[in-house]
């Protein structure tokens, strides 16, 4: 677990947790403990429960079977069993292990519904989630599984499982084990669900809204990075800034794009690059496309990221479940668990991480074109001919696009009936979700090989120093990655070098080292 697992402690109240408490707990391994108030609604919620439980009308989920079964009223002395095989029957997910960041913000966020005293668990069910994350106990959850309605039901299920002390779980340094042995060396007593309790666990949108979250933060630091990888390849092009002047911007008031021009101009301020070509010798009059145009582009996947955040909030003071405990005592069937939301915005979110990444890759190419680098040898290769360059380093950019093209197509178009119809349309959500993980990776690859080939560009204009801005990325990705021009060397390091750059906060806390924060 990170080190953070031992300072910092998230509180799960009866309101909604934050993105920044999501990822403090999901990635950086915070504990987790519940509010005295929480603690009370949970408790006033199960003497609801309990109360319907001995009443001689079927109540869904406390007294009946679930989904296409519903409509068998289900005897007191089968009712614990009838909670153990829901759980243990939809724990059926199959393919590779979820990641560990993943499953952490699905059980938190489970644990969040719970604390809202809307699903009837015991205080004891809800505790045992909280001890878990803080032991870094994280349940084994497979790839597929969810159709995302009524919610991820599997990959919830798996969680679940290990509450009960089944299973397969990893410890926190990431060893597997069986989730007995794992609560037993914890002092976690495994819990045996009562009435309700199997489906509160289990009906709910937490896997998808976790990666959203998740997805949410990791895009606002990437664009912020692709305005830096940006204003480098203007500069090192031979571009212009003029165009990212405010008052041209406020012309077309998006707060994305202003943002974003603003960023650009911060990078490249007191460039002597940028200054050499401010005369009257150069006659071009207007940049390509993707560099004129990167803060209408970015700022469009910057105000969808906020879009999609403002869905994420909501979802966050949200509390799933069906039925639900209504404040004023009544247990409710409903369709919140349906996953549509937040399917829709993490495939608009793919669709933007494709298309920053797509004007990356062609900035990238122009660096490399010596038709339309403006002076740099072919491929920015020391001795062209004998040397390749950077030119496969855009190949590998290019098949990232391509891929991003394709991660892109909505999955939440999809529907698959299930349960015997009953469920009969699926939001497909988790799917959108596993996507979208693997557009933010690759948008994060993408920019990463365009910094090392602007650096590297940038490099080649000597003696023209960069802007200051930029002469500090240059430093910082040279820590990671050998960006200076030369024979051909064995690529791969430096672009993985990069990426831990760009991922890693090297680069933007570089930038922001000498403009301030970014916007």
């Amino acid at each position: 677990m990170n080190e953070l697992a031992s300072t910092t402690v998230v509180t799960v109240g009866t309101g909604p947790l934050s993105i920044a408490d999501v990822v403090a707990v999901a990635r950086h391994g915070a504990r987790v403990e519940l509010s005295t108030e929480a603690e009370s609604e949970i408790a006033r919620s199960r003497s609801v429960v309990e109360a319907l439980a001995d009443d001689t009308v079927a109540h869904y989920g406390v007294s009946t079977g679930f989904g296409a079964l519903a409509t068998r009223h289900i005897p007191t002395a089968l009712r614990a069993q009838l909670q153990r095989s829901l759980v243990r029957s939809h724990a059926a997910g199959s393919g590779p292990e979820v990641e560990r960041e993943v499953v952490r913000a699905l059980m938190l966020l489970r644990l969040s519904t719970l604390a809202t005293g809307r699903t009837g668990v015991r205080l004891e069910t809800a505790r045992a989630y909280a001890a878990l994350l803080s032991a870094g106990i994280t349940p084994v959850v497979h790839e597929f599984g969810s159709l995302g309605c009524s919610g991820d039901l599997a990959p919830l299920s798996h969680c679940a499982l290990a509450v009960m002390g089944e299973g397969p779980v990893r410890l926190a340094d990431g060893t597997l084990t069986d989730a007995a042995s794992a609560l037993r060396d914890h002092d976690i007593e495994p819990v045996v669900l009562a009435e309700k309790e199997g489906l509160a666990l289990i009906n709910g949108t937490d896997g998808m809204l976790g990666m959203l979250a998740l997805a949410i933060h990791d895009l606002r630091h990437l664009l912020k990075l692709a305005d830096v990888s940006a204003a480098m390849s203007v500069e090192g092009l031979l571009g212009t800034d003029d165009v990212f002047a405010a008052d041209l911007h406020a012309l077309r008031p998006h707060p994305g794009q202003a943002a974003s021009a603003a960023n650009i101009l911060a990078v490249m301020a007191d460039s002597p690059i940028r200054e050499s070509h401010r005369t009257e010798a150069c006659t071009r009059v207007q940049d390509a496309y993707s560099l004129r145009c990167a803060p209408q582009v970015h700022g469009g996947a910057r105000d969808t990221v906020e879009h999609a955040a403002r869905v994420a909030d909501a979802e966050l003071a949200s509390a799933v479940d069906n039925p639900v405990v209504t404040p004023d005592g009544r247990v409710e069937s409903n369709g919140n668990f349906h996953g549509a939301p937040v399917a829709y915005v993490l495939d608009f979110l793919a669709i933007v991480a494709a298309d920053v990444a797509s004007m990356a890759e062609r900035r990238t190419d122009r660096f490399l074109d010596q038709a339309r680098s403006h002076g740099l040898p072919p491929f920015l290769a020391d001795d062209p001919g004998v040397d390749s360059g950077l030119m496969i380093a855009q190949y590998t950019q290019a098949a990232m696009v391509s891929e991003l093209k394709r991660l892109a197509v909505p999955a939440s178009v999809d529907s698959i009936p299930s349960s015997a119809m009953q469920e009969d349309h699926v939001s497909m959500g988790w799917s959108a979700a596993r996507k979208l993980r693997r557009s933010v990776d690759a948008l994060g690859r993408v920019l990463a090989i365009e910094l090392l080939t602007a650096a590297r560009g940038i490099r080649l204009r000597a003696p023209l120093e960069p802007a200051p801005a930029t002469g500090a990325v240059i430093a910082a990705l040279q820590k990671r990655a050998d960006v200076a021009p030369g024979p051909d060397r064995f690529l791969a390091p430096d672009i993985e070098g990069s990426c831990a750059a760009v991922t890693g906060g090297d680069v933007l806390a570089a930038v922001e080292s000498v403009t301030g924060p970014l916007r």
